[in-house]
């Protein structure tokens, strides 16, 4: 019996000097390895030390052709966003061989593609082989919107660009005429919300608009040989006059067009928005409140655009040793 009691108090006596740790892992599992998401690869340090006079040049460039054409600006802006609403923000949209996004019809007025070559030049002048055409456009977009008179906002860099860049997928951009379900659908693909959709169509302040895309709801609106009913007679009786040719240009904020404000959700309370898609923003329940808001508030305006540029210049990005680095914006990298 002395034995047995012996031998109890030599096992407790090593039991007791385990390890804790070591029992821990016996009884404990692994923590799960969340994956980051992709946007927390990206920062606007990125270039720091390869290329310390980025942003600089793209200022520079932008400025310089501003100066002449204040109408890139809303170009820019616009030409992001299609890159962005197609595989991602990867400058698949500057890609120029047959059958691209380039060539698509909903691309055939898209603007801004030698301004973002002179950059990239330059660019690669400085710094070969090292900045990507994504992280280009989307500073430019930045320097865009700043230039006009929007906000400030620091933009993180590291993307990669795509080797992919096919016409039929550029077709599902939207164009003017989606109902808001449609927009939300799209918006949503891109990790954005519907405030995001509201706010980042306020950057129809600035730009323009041709007429051939009006043209139906000014004289025909859904096979009924009349204007849009939802929009102001007095303003449609205007269009009218300036839209002499479907080649012709009208302006997407009819009364400060130059400048980056909240007139534009204050036009559509005058039904006076002129793309369909805008003046859904007004008359729709689900984003009404978010565009009133905006009109109403500037300074909201502002930082949440901000904001949601910043998500829309993360969406779907490529990093890492995906895609590539292009040394021309044109065409992907012969090896």
């Amino acid at each position: 019996m002395r034995c047995l009691f012996v031998t109890i108090l030599i096992l407790l006596s090593i039991n007791s000097h385990v390890s804790p740790t070591a029992a821990n892992l016996a009884v404990k599992r692994p923590p799960l390895q969340v994956p980051l998401p992709r946007a927390a690869y990206l920062s606007s340090a990125f270039y720091h030390q390869s290329c310390p006079n980025l942003e600089s040049i793209i200022h520079q460039k932008m400025s310089a052709w501003l100066k002449t054409d204040h109408t890139m600006a809303a170009s820019i802006i616009r030409l992001h966003f299609h890159d962005c609403a197609v595989r991602g923000c990867d400058a698949s949209v500057l890609l120029n061989h047959p059958g691209s996004e380039r060539a698509a019809e909903a691309s055939k007025t898209l603007r801004g593609f030698d301004l973002i070559d002179q950059i990239k030049a330059e660019v690669e002048r400085q710094c070969p082989k090292t900045v990507s055409c994504a992280d280009i456009l989307t500073a430019a977009a930045r320097d865009a919107t700043i230039m006009a008179g929007g906000p400030f906002w620091e933009v993180p860099f590291g993307r990669r660009d795509g080797r992919i860049s096919l016409a039929r997928e550029a077709e599902s951009v939207p164009q003017g005429h989606e109902n808001i379900t449609q927009l939300l659908r799209t918006f949503e693909e891109l990790g954005l919300t519907f405030v995001d959709m509201v706010v980042l169509s306020g950057s129809h302040t600035i730009g323009r608009c041709s007429c051939h895309a009006i043209k139906q709801r000014l004289y025909n609106f859904t096979g009924t040989g009349r204007a849009d009913p939802s929009m102001n007679p007095i303003y449609v009786n205007l269009l009218k006059k300036r839209c002499r040719s479907d080649a012709s240009y009208v302006n997407l904020d009819f009364w400060t067009p130059r400048k980056f404000d909240t007139a534009f959700y204050r036009n559509l309370e005058k039904k006076m928005g002129l793309l369909s898609t805008d003046q859904l923003l007004h008359s729709d329940m689900r984003t009404s409140g978010v565009a009133s808001l905006m009109g109403s508030q500037p300074q909201l305006f502002d930082t949440q655009f901000a904001a949601s540029m910043v998500k829309l210049g993360n969406a779907n990005v490529l990093i890492g040793k995906e895609g590539e680095i292009r040394t021309k914006c044109t065409a992907v990298n012969s090896y």
